[in-house]
């Protein structure tokens, strides 16, 4: 699988973005108990996903907007199609012929959220489900110039519910390990910031912040890592959990029924 090396795509062959890829991969294995029949994935990234997904997938059709490697053998083993593309629109699917779309990690980083989301309806079969992570506002420690938006619990219900009817709301949350470090990564974000003293990060257009953004968070996650490394590298998915939603969980974890 082809890597694309910015803070955002996380990566299992990075020491250093070891807690952050256990919390996406989490979402993944969660997802994998309820999916079949046809499964959509907007955002594939890395491709990782398809590893924990397309094996329970009769056809998995993964989309992103960077090329991917996957091998052929793959492809053919799992029935995998994947495509080249930016999201909204998703005009290569047609309408009701998706039983699963999974997108994780990826509305936070679309303009047009409302269209992204009215383009997953239109695809799925009645009867068909979205499932969906991204982060929780509540708990971002900074402004991350590579997301769009980010929504609070509210905010993710009131957008989800312009197109679905029936939402099921739940967060990941982390153990008192993953807490710890989230803790010393906040202050540690905080020794750098302090020198922010206009609040420059919320008020600069995104382009501006996203390298200098990319430098600063690579040189703080490495030096969590070097610091922490027994914390850093001994935290598993199995440190992350699904349960009901509160403002302070992690990721929003959103299944939502067409």
């Amino acid at each position: 699988m082809s890597i694309i090396q910015t803070a955002e795509r996380s990566s299992k062959k990075d020491p250093s973005e070891n807690v952050i890829f256990q919390r996406h991969l989490i979402a993944y294995k969660e997802a994998a108990k309820l999916i079949d029949g046809t499964v959509l994935e907007l955002g594939s990234g890395e491709g990782y996903g398809i590893f924990e997904l397309a094996g329970n997938a009769k056809k998995y059709i993964a989309i992103d907007k960077y090329p991917s490697d996957i091998e052929p053998d793959l492809k053919k083993k799992y029935n995998i199609e994947f495509i080249q593309t930016e999201v909204p629109p998703i005009s290569e699917i047609n309408d009701s012929t998706i039983d699963f779309v999974v997108t994780f990690q990826v509305i936070e980083h679309i303009k047009r959220d409302r269209d992204f989301l009215k383009e997953i309806y239109r695809v799925l079969k009645p009867g068909g489900k979205l499932i969906l992570t991204t982060p929780n506002k509540n708990m971002s420690i900074t402004r991350n110039p590579w997301h769009v938006r980010e929504y609070d619990p509210k905010e993710m219900h009131d957008i989800l519910s312009i197109f679905f009817s029936k939402i099921s709301l739940k967060g990941i949350f982390g153990n008192k390990k993953v807490m710890d470090y989230y803790e010393q990564n906040k202050q540690s974000v905080k020794r750098i910031t302090k020198y922010d003293i206009f609040n420059m990060q919320y008020w600069l257009p995104r382009w501006i912040l996203q390298a200098p953004y990319d430098v600063l968070n690579r040189i703080n996650r490495n030096r969590l890592q070097i610091n922490n490394e027994n914390t850093v590298s001994s935290i598993k998915h199995t440190d992350y959990f699904i349960d009901e939603h509160t403002k302070n969980c992690l990721d929003h974890f959103c299944i939502a029924t067409k």
